[in-house]
């Protein structure tokens, strides 16, 4: 709800101009320094426009085992590179007001992959993440909420990293939402797939996707026990928002730490749930959710040239945005143990 009682309504138009900006080329730290520059300066515009205070925060990475951010469908773990060293910057942003106590971050990765505009991945996340300002701007915030815009998600979370490791120190992060890749849908039967394995993990999901014919028309809402109720609250706030966005939770059976990471690479498809911008706070033991529409596994143009703005879907990517903005303002408690 806004200051005057009124339901945070995200506007679909604002979203696509946003997604046009961002996706008008390849973007990255490496590739493409002078889009990722034009970018990154949009990014800071909008946010500061919004009443938010934004602060760059640079960072130097060395001998980092990532990925390749060469074009190409396969996932993070596939794509394995170690890398010597690497320099760039995350942005996060506040309101103004107090600076103390735990925070819940809401966050998406501002670059692209080789050769493709990234309109879904990722510039809808981020699209979200600038009208998700916009509508908190206007709320009566319960939690304090940090905006988060990270770089060299790409090269294997690598700014997501650095980002986890300075706001959690100190219990700093209380919940984290991650954006990835949200804004493609299609509700033609057998639109959407499933990775290999699925199935026998997660029973329950996989019966759902295929009672609607496998159609593309849902967010995934990935969380764990310690997000849980978070995932209740986006799914909620979804179906409020528009009868035409479905969320869809999908619980990880690993535990926050180290040890869901180490049971991650011992059974694949399980790290299909950490393959974007949350996995680093998850390791680090913050509940935290990743919102998508499953990249790959329904979007054709996933890490193409054809990853263009006219793909998405803006309408539903406003419901995306208001249930965002509900459950980072209202973000409940983890149980205990979570």
């Amino acid at each position: 709800m806004s200051r005057d009682g009124q339901p945070l309504r995200a506007d679909a138009a604002r979203l696509r101009r946003h997604v046009e900006f961002l996706a008008a080329g390849p973007r990255s730290r490496r590739r493409a320094p002078r889009a990722m520059g034009r970018a990154e300066g949009y990014v800071r515009d909008e946010l500061e426009a919004a009443g938010w205070l934004v602060e760059r925060r640079p960072f130097d990475a060395r001998w980092q085992l990532g990925a390749t951010d060469r074009h190409g469908h396969r996932a993070l773990a596939l794509k394995p590179r170690l890398h010597r060293r690497l320099s760039g910057a995350n942005l996060l942003a506040r309101l103004p007001g107090p600076d103390d106590g735990p925070v819940v971050v809401v966050g998406a990765h501002l670059d692209s992959v080789d050769g493709s505009p990234g309109a879904d991945d990722n510039a809808s996340g981020v699209a979200v993440v600038l009208e998700t300002a916009r509508l908190l701007a206007a709320a009566p915030i319960a939690p304090r909420v940090v905006l988060a815009v990270f770089d060299m998600e790409e090269l294997g979370l690598i700014g997501a990293r650095q980002a986890a490791r300075e706001l959690s120190r100190g219990g700093g992060v209380r919940g984290m939402i991650c954006l990835e890749s949200v804004g493609y849908f299609d509700d033609s039967p057998g639109a959407q797939r499933l990775p290999a394995g699925f199935g026998r993990l997660f029973p329950e999901a996989s019966a759902a996707t295929a009672a609607t014919g496998y159609r593309g028309d849902f967010t995934l809402v990935v969380h764990r026990r310690s997000s849980a109720a978070a995932a209740e609250t986006w799914k909620r706030a979804a179906a409020a928002a528009s009868p035409a966005l479905t969320g869809l939770p999908l619980r990880d059976p690993r535990p926050d730490g180290l040890a869901g990471l180490l049971i991650g690479l011992a059974v694949p498809p399980a790290n299909h749930l950490g393959r974007s911008d949350h996995a680093p706070f998850w390791n680090r033991g913050v509940p935290a959710l990743m919102l998508t529409d499953t990249a790959n596994f329904r979007n054709p143009h996933y890490h193409r040239s054809t990853d263009t703005p006219g793909t998405l879907d803006y309408e539903r990517l406003a419901a995306v945005t208001e249930a965002t903005a509900v459950t980072a303002g209202s973000w409940p408690d983890a149980p205990r143990g979570g």
